[in-house]
């Protein structure tokens, strides 16, 4: 499996999730868009990152408490510590926002190591401290109790499911204003430059309906409007 380049890496940063699904659903995959989530700075850097993945399955009273925390082998903590650089910490749990899926400081600590961001289908605590860090951090909404109330860390770095998605670790997580889109690792460089190709043609599209344009017969585009294009790109970069 070919990595995803450092050059499709600063692409992918420049293009919308919206694009993306768009390119995936032309290759027959429909479900590539984490639903109900939502990035909690809307200043935050746009993310690109391979998928490290966290599975929460229910809690259990007589398992799941406090002093679990104190076990350096804890799944929750020990993700935390070995996420890669670069990558994102992609947590199913559940879509259950009863409790944390995690806080401010284990997310302090995932910018501070250099992670690329974190999601998960369930919420966040500190989630107002959360929100003025220069960091992508996903969730469904605010969950303020403590997460062993609900959440028991079962197991890293194994395919989950994170808001109806299927997420396999590597797999590249892009994130931006309107949520995240998990792109399967083997097409990654792949999508990432047809991506570009279309961004670059709807910015073109965008321009031309903004000075009046009619939609029909540059979107979709056309013979005609595919070599006014070709001359258009030529100085207007990504």
């Amino acid at each position: 499996m070919t990595a995803l380049t450092d050059a499709n890496r600063e692409v992918l940063k420049k293009i919308s999730t919206a694009t993306l699904t768009t390119v995936l659903y032309k290759r027959g995959l429909k479900n590539t868009f984490i639903q109900g989530i939502y990035r909690i700075n809307p200043d935050a850097p746009a993310m690109v990152g391979e998928a490290y993945t966290l599975r929460y399955i229910p809690a259990r009273e007589d398992i799941d408490s406090l002093d679990g925390y104190e076990d350096w082998e804890h799944p929750q903590r020990k993700a935390v510590e070995e996420v890669p650089e670069g990558h994102v910490l992609v947590m199913d749990s559940r879509k259950d926002t009863r409790a944390a899926s995690a806080g401010d400081i284990l997310i302090t600590r995932l910018m501070m190591r250099g992670a690329a961001g974190v999601v998960t289908d369930g919420g966040f605590r500190d989630s107002p401290d959360i929100a003025k860090m220069p960091f992508a951090a996903f969730h469904a909404r605010p969950s303020a109790p403590t997460g062993p109330i609900h959440h028991h860390a079962a197991d890293i770095n194994l395919p989950i499911g994170c808001g109806d998605v299927a997420v396999y670790p590597g797999d590249i997580c892009v994130g931006d204003g309107e949520g995240v889109v998990v792109i399967p690792a083997n097409i990654a460089n792949d999508v990432a430059e047809e991506a570009a190709e279309q961004t670059l043609y709807e910015n073109f599209v965008q321009e031309k309906v903004s000075q009046g344009s009619r939609i029909f017969g540059i979107y979709p585009s056309t013979e005609e409007s595919r070599a006014e294009f070709a001359i258009w790109r030529k100085t207007h970069p990504l």
